[in-house]
């Protein structure tokens, strides 16, 4: 399976006392490549602090090489998808990371995205499919 995941989901999968943890430790084991955007680094970085300090932080960052994780960044097509997006949404609650994150997706014809904020990735209508797969289930 590929996929492109979302900060939430790799929040909970680097917390272990995150309640969603184990779904995602499942959807994780599962997955063959997951690609993340640079862009839910910050905040990535910023719940993992709220959550355990400088130390968790630095555990994520140290164990990201050996994780299935491909460090995306954004290329032009990404970067005009996700304007389009933005515009398209204006009047949402899908913001700048959630957009990046379908872009990427839509750019790679990925149909799965790793998220526990399934209201905002459920309203996008993606180009190349017609909705995404919204992994774990019965979350957010």
């Amino acid at each position: 399976m590929r996929a492109v995941a979302d900060t939430s989901f790799v929040v909970a999968l680097a917390d272990q006392n995150d309640p969603y943890h184990q779904r995602c430790q499942t959807i994780y084991e599962q997955a063959r490549v997951i690609y993340l955007p640079q862009t839910t680094l910050a905040e990535v970085g910023y719940l993992l602090r709220r959550a355990g300090g400088n130390r968790m932080i630095a555990r994520f960052l140290r164990l990201m090489p050996h994780r299935k994780y491909i460090l995306h960044a954004l290329d032009e097509n990404d970067l005009e998808r996700t304007a389009q997006i933005l515009d398209q949404y204006a009047d949402s609650r899908v913001d700048f990371v959630d957009a990046t994150v379908a872009a990427i997706a839509e750019n790679r014809r990925i149909t799965r995205i790793l998220t526990l904020d399934r209201r905002d990735f459920s309203i996008i209508r993606p180009n190349h499919i017609p909705h995404f797969e919204i992994l774990p289930t019965g979350s957010g």
